[in-house]
């Protein structure tokens, strides 16, 4: 099943300098038939404007991961940390038995990005924090895990969770496959481009639940960057 939710059809949320749509019930927006899909929990597409961004606010036990799509996003939190993480580039950060933090757009221009928050495999645990850049030809033509819970991912951002995210640049035409596993709960947002998925088309910013699908078969119908979560 390949449920694809238009990006016109998400919860919508204009606060001035910051202009987001919920791909989840978020806030203010409600849906019954959108409040997670396996354990992903929420997926914002957020827009802010130059300058501003979210003064400190407490977290605990859930996974966030944030996915810059342009310009930067300044973290400060409770532990000490402080990062930029600029466009292409990902920060998890564990919010465990609770931390406090920041998010700043300090650039000139409009940042744009993917928060992401998936449920953790289980409560509590020393918050935690990191960054890391994820160079977009090093994606080229396939899937590069970014964020991981799971066996063997060495390499990703670690998080507490049964989940993997991952990301791809396609060329218009090419083809990349992700083996996803019929029990797993899938969800693709195509944050440049359009693609098609096992072929249903997903355009810009829309997003596309998937289930009881093996495996993946994305094709660029133009030059695409795609986000996927694998959850439990």
């Amino acid at each position: 099943m390949i449920d694809v939710r238009r990006f016109d059809s998400l919860g919508h949320a204009d606060h001035g300098w910051l202009n987001a749509r919920h791909h989840f019930s978020f806030a203010n927006y409600y849906d019954p038939e959108r409040v997670h899909w396996g354990d992903l929990r929420v997926w914002n597409d957020d827009e802010i404007g130059p300058n501003s961004g979210f003064p400190p606010h407490p977290h605990a036990d859930m996974e966030i991961i944030t996915y810059v799509r342009e310009g930067a996003i300044t973290h400060q939190d409770s532990m000490g940390n402080k990062g930029r993480t600029e466009a292409g580039d990902v920060q998890v950060m564990s919010a465990g038995t609770g931390v406090r933090h920041a998010e700043y757009n300090l650039e000139p221009v409009k940042t744009t990005l993917f928060q992401i928050w998936i449920l953790p495999r289980e409560k509590g645990g020393a918050p935690a924090w990191g960054t890391k850049p994820f160079p977009k030809a090093d994606r080229s033509g396939r899937f590069v895990t970014l964020a991981s819970g799971l066996p063997g991912d060495t390499d990703a951002l670690p998080i507490r969770t049964d989940a993997r995210v991952v990301g791809a640049t396609l060329k218009k035409g090419e083809t990349a496959e992700y083996k996803l596993g019929a029990s797993r709960h899938g969800y693709l947002v195509v944050a440049v481009g359009a693609i098609e998925v096992n072929g249903v088309t997903v355009n810009h910013r829309d997003g596309a639940a998937i289930s009881d699908v093996e495996t993946l078969t994305v094709k660029a119908l133009e030059e695409s960057e795609i986000v996927l979560v694998d959850a439990a």
